[in-house]
């Protein structure tokens, strides 16, 4: 019996995780919160947000982390911004426009401050690399 020849399989990179943020503006500033860890980006300030988990949509894990981090419900708007790509392209960074729901106020859970800034502050904190072609693309948002 004749063998079967081998086919060829290409076997694809596994495709980025996916990391979502909130940019959540109120009176014409944006929340800004400051890392706690891991001890390299400690001290550095960003956007809320966290990893999508499998099954998750970017809009039910954006709520999920911003009831996490902050104690606020939300209701997740448009995207903000290109794909940010992160971790040598292992992962992407996906920014949302986030309302916060139920008047409510956003706090330190999971982060060492919390600072709103206006358009004329966004420079006024060391952002995480990552964040820093979002905040390119907030004063068009804020004014």
């Amino acid at each position: 019996m004749d063998a079967m020849p081998s086919e060829q399989y290409v076997k694809s990179p596994p495709s980025p995780r996916v990391i979502v943020a909130a940019v959540i503006i109120a009176g014409g500033q944006v929340l800004a919160c400051q890392r706690s860890a891991p001890p390299e980006a400690a001290g550095k300030w960003e956007f809320p947000g966290g990893k999508v988990e499998p099954g998750e949509t970017d809009q039910r894990a954006l709520a999920r982390e911003c009831a996490e981090e902050l104690g606020i419900r939300v209701r997740v708007g448009d995207r903000v911004g290109p794909d940010v790509p992160l971790a040598h392209g292992r992962a992407v960074l996906r920014v949302y426009a986030v309302e916060v729901l139920d008047g409510g106020v956003p706090e330190a859970l999971e982060h060492s401050a919390l600072r709103w800034l206006a358009v004329d502050q966004l420079d006024s904190v060391p952002w995480l690399p990552a964040d820093v072609p979002i905040v390119a693309e907030l004063p068009a948002l804020l004014t």
